[in-house]
């Protein structure tokens, strides 16, 4: 079986780059003839590892903001289109990764996938696709509606950790870029934050934030202006195991996600977990009161209740720190998710 892996660009540090490095190599260990077509290169190289013995191609050696002027819009997408059915017509499936590009020219043989790593979002080109593949359950049965063949498979990771956060220290984590947009939420983080500093300044706890990106000057001004204690924002770092495994308690304010990795990963140090209930993600990693919470999206009030229930119970961490451990070997090892994509590149 012969498998082309398509992403806009492989050499950024993103969650999608880190997913399609995670299936490149997982196929290549199975047995599978991969590839690799990254349509823009920004960096020299690859962020994270990819196995030497996979073929990685670039269609253009430049940046998306350096070839994205003119008539590509219009233009170059539709070309694009039409050299990679010349280029790989031996190729058995074809999946498009976190890029716009789409098989407008197709081979008859060739099966044409495409991985939404984010909320619905209903594109017109995604007709162009044979199957659409989502990460999380909870929005199957609206993208049912728009597309006649949509799958659900997960993320996994490539490794579960042997250590197990002690849960004794006393920093709740939060990690993930910090943008204008504010998907990861956040701003109100430090909303509920304030909540908790209200009490006997949230009993010697700290909010340890790791992440990079435009808006970090923003936060840092809001940390400063409303005195909020007892908040360290960090650097992503490559070295990011230590962060879980120094913290008590994992939160995640996002506004929207896929199916979020650094929630999977958190889960994986048996760190006790607590997230709104958004419309994708969270609900299929976390089992809620069991091993950790899921809060009503907007009620900081709620969040904040079900983090302080935590920072105050040893116990508790303990056992939903567990639990969230054993659920991640169910359902998010490689082994469980490649059984999945078995059956569907079959």
């Amino acid at each position: 079986m012969k498998i082309l892996l398509i992403i806009g660009d492989i050499t950024l540090k993103g969650g999608a780059e880190r997913v399609v490095v995670n299936l490149a190599n997982l196929f290549y260990d199975k047995g599978l003839d991969i590839e690799i077509l990254s349509f823009y290169k920004e960096n020299e190289k690859p962020y994270f590892f990819i196995n030497p013995n996979i073929k990685i191609s670039f269609f253009h050696q430049k940046s998306h903001n350096e070839v994205k002027k003119g008539l590509y819009k219009l233009v170059y997408k539709y070309y694009e289109s039409f050299v990679i059915k010349n280029k790989y017509k031996d190729k058995d499936y074809i999946i498009y990764n976190n890029c716009t590009q789409f098989p407008f020219f197709k081979n008859k043989n060739t099966h044409y996938l495409k991985i939404h790593h984010s909320k619905f979002k209903a594109f017109k080109r995604d007709k162009f696709f044979d199957t659409l593949i989502i990460l999380s359950s909870k929005e199957l049965s609206t993208w049912q509606k728009y597309h006649k063949n949509v799958r659900v498979i997960p993320n996994f990771l490539s490794s579960l950790p042997k250590e197990n956060a002690d849960l004794k220290q006393k920093i709740i984590l939060s990690i993930g870029r910090i943008t204008n947009e504010d998907q990861k939420g956040f701003f109100r983080l430090l909303n509920i934050w304030k909540i908790i500093q209200k009490e006997n300044n949230g009993g010697g706890y700290k909010l340890h934030i790791v992440g990079e990106g435009e808006a970090r000057e923003r936060l840092l001004d809001k940390i400063k202006k409303e005195n909020i204690k007892n908040v360290i924002i960090k650097p992503f770092t490559e070295k990011i195991e230590k962060e879980y495994l120094s913290a008590s308690i994992y939160v995640m304010t996002s506004y929207f996600e896929g199916l979020p990795m650094s929630l999977l990963e958190a889960s994986s140090f048996a760190l006790p977990c607590i997230a709104f209930d958004i419309n994708s993600g969270p609900s299929d990693i976390i089992e809620d009161e069991k091993s950790g919470f899921l809060v009503k999206d907007g009620d900081l009030g709620k969040f904040a209740l079900k983090l302080k229930l935590l920072m105050n119970d040893s116990n508790l961490r303990k056992n939903m720190g567990e639990k969230a451990k054993e659920l991640i070997k169910l359902k998010f090892s490689k082994e469980a998710v490649f059984k999945k994509w078995q059956e569907n590149l079959s």
